[in-house]
């Protein structure tokens, strides 16, 4: 069974009341919430924050999940309504102390070291800047299509727009974050700007 299949089983498994489904399914969408969140968030703590919200959401949401669309698909948008949720409280508070400390020791935890650390944390400190400059709904639809990969139609689903304005969202968020980042029409890293017909 591939993992689709198999999420959608833990899915219906928990709908039907099945708790070790539930927490089984919870724990294998979790890194991606959180990638989502991140991303989105552009500040690991509203992120956790953000992530906590779309689990429990998730949880909550299981009775009611139909199939229609794949789990992740279905996660995502959960995620996506929660870290957007959580960028319009953030509006309301001050902001964080500088967090790339938080982003170091994340990336000690995995295992790199050295210049390639430094150029990773380097590299995600300048994306994070960069998102954070975009309009949420820009942000969203870059991060979903570029940083998780998702293709027009699902991110349609998941932002509950038609997919004209995904395409729309994700050239605009692509010129503003190329722009930010300072690499106007060179060559660029192809996961963060690249464009797609």
């Amino acid at each position: 069974m591939d993992e689709r299949s198999e999420e959608l089983a833990l899915a219906q498994a928990a709908r039907d009341g099945d708790r070790a489904a539930a927490n089984e399914l919870l724990g294998r969408l979790y890194d991606n919430v959180y990638g989502v969140c991140r991303r989105i968030c552009a500040n690991p703590v509203d992120a956790e924050d953000a992530t906590q919200e779309a689990l429990i959401s998730i949880a909550r949401a299981l009775p009611r999940f139909d199939g229609r669309s794949a789990v992740r698909t279905w996660a995502y948008r959960i995620a996506t309504n929660a870290a957007l949720d959580e960028l319009r409280r953030r509006k309301r508070r001050p902001d964080p102390i500088d967090t790339s400390a938080h982003d170091r020791d994340a990336t000690n935890i995995d295992g790199n070291s050295g210049a390639a650390m430094a150029d990773t944390v380097a590299d995600r400190h300048d994306i994070d800047e960069a998102l954070s400059q975009l309009a949420p709904e820009f942000r969203a639809a870059v991060v979903l299509r570029d940083l998780i990969g998702m293709d027009y139609a699902e991110i349609a689903t998941v932002l509950d727009v038609p997919i004209g304005t995904v395409r729309s969202r994700i050239a605009r968020g692509r010129r503003q974050l190329a722009d930010q980042l300072g690499i106007g029409n060179q060559t660029a890293d192809p996961s963060v700007v690249s464009e797609e017909p």
